[in-house]
């Protein structure tokens, strides 16, 4: 019985990490359709609005840039790439946090 119990649980949590790895993955790519038909519009009205100007209109080019920067992040982080900062570093600050602690307690007693 108890068996049974712990693969329910397994695969509850199995279904909600899976689930919320879908999520992220949706906000992702709906952030990349935002980005990406947002900007279309801003070209045509920028094209529309100063055909002469197009590459000396600056705005469209930073507000482009930085949003690109924001998308290329935000995938980074779904897609578990991040050189700097990733899952390991987080694993290995943990394992160094908990044994820190379990230092600290042991000098206390």
């Amino acid at each position: 019985m108890e068996i049974i119990m712990e693969n329910n649980y397994q695969n509850e949590e199995r279904y909600y990490k899976a689930r919320k790895r879908v999520e992220e993955i949706k906000g992702f790519h709906g952030h990349l359709i935002a980005f990406t038909v947002v900007n279309a519009g801003v070209f045509v009205i920028n094209i529309l609005t100063s055909p002469n100007y197009l590459w000396f209109d600056y705005w469209f080019y930073w507000q482009l840039l930085i949003w690109a920067i924001g998308v290329v992040f935000h995938g980074m982080i779904v897609f578990n790439y991040m050189p700097f900062l990733g899952k390991d570093w987080e694993n290995q600050k943990i394992s160094e946090f908990m044994e820190k602690e379990k230092q600290s307690k042991n000098t206390w007693l």
